[in-house]
């Protein structure tokens, strides 16, 4: 938390009044404070770093697109991206392009599971409660690399956590809870959940290559996480 404050503040970026309203109100009732932002001159108003812990923001703003403020925050800054989307919209364009969303919603959402979202995005940015070490078992080494399945880290050689997005994350602990078989991309797609539902197949492919950066000494010759071509991914936790 940023100047002394005690609640991490989310910047509530929405064009909508009603809807920045309801958002302002639902993280203040779950311990967060906020700041809301009809539009995008005004998140950049807030300061240069901006002083907030996270950015709440909608793909579609009048007149211009969300896109652009993430593009700009990644760019810049070291703060969360949650980016609210429609179903209509192109999710895999958020979780696939280079726009470094740490995670997505789409409206209309359960208002509990965004407020644990948005939890769990900034526990991996060193906010909230200290995560105790994994007892044993609750850890899934693969070369290494261990991945802690009680605070949802991947940790490398020392212990230094390598950030993940929520996507990545819930693939990566997908094939290491079932090493050595051949899983097709419809499986994947099942796993991630309702919200993947709309995906296309080459969203999965861009989540292999994001992950493949952060797990692979060469990702371009990966030993863990390999294609099986027409058939679909296979997690070696040993190189083979």
């Amino acid at each position: 938390m940023q100047d002394g404050r005690t609640e991490p503040l989310i910047a509530i970026v929405d064009d909508d009044p009603d809807v920045r309203e309801t958002l302002s109100a639902l993280m203040r009732e779950s311990g967060f404070d906020a700041v809301c932002c009809a539009d995008i001159p005004a998140f950049h108003a807030l300061g240069d770093p901006p002083p907030v812990d996270l950015a709440l923001i909608d793909l579609r703003l009048r007149g211009e697109s969300g896109l652009t403020l993430a593009i700009h925050i990644r760019e810049r800054y070291e703060i969360p991206i949650v980016m609210l989307t429609g179903v209509g919209d192109e999710i895999d364009k958020i979780i696939g392009l280079e726009t470094g969303a740490d995670d997505y919603m789409i409206k209309p959402f359960n208002p509990r599971e965004l407020v644990a979202r948005i939890r769990a995005v900034l526990r991996r940015y060193g906010h909230g409660p200290a995560k105790s070490s994994a007892a044993p078992g609750q850890q899934i080494a693969f070369g290494t690399l261990r991945l802690d399945v009680q605070s949802r880290r991947l940790l490398d050689a020392e212990g230094e956590e390598i950030p993940l997005t929520n996507a990545e994350y819930r693939l990566l602990d997908y094939f290491a809870r079932n090493p050595d078989r051949v899983i097709p991309r419809p499986e994947l797609l099942e796993e991630l959940g309702s919200d993947m539902q709309r995906y296309v197949d080459r969203t999965i492919d861009v989540l292999i290559l994001r992950l493949r950066r952060k797990i692979e000494a060469v990702p371009s010759k990966p030993v863990h996480l390999q294609t099986r071509r027409a058939q679909g991914y296979i997690f070696h936790l040993s190189p083979g």
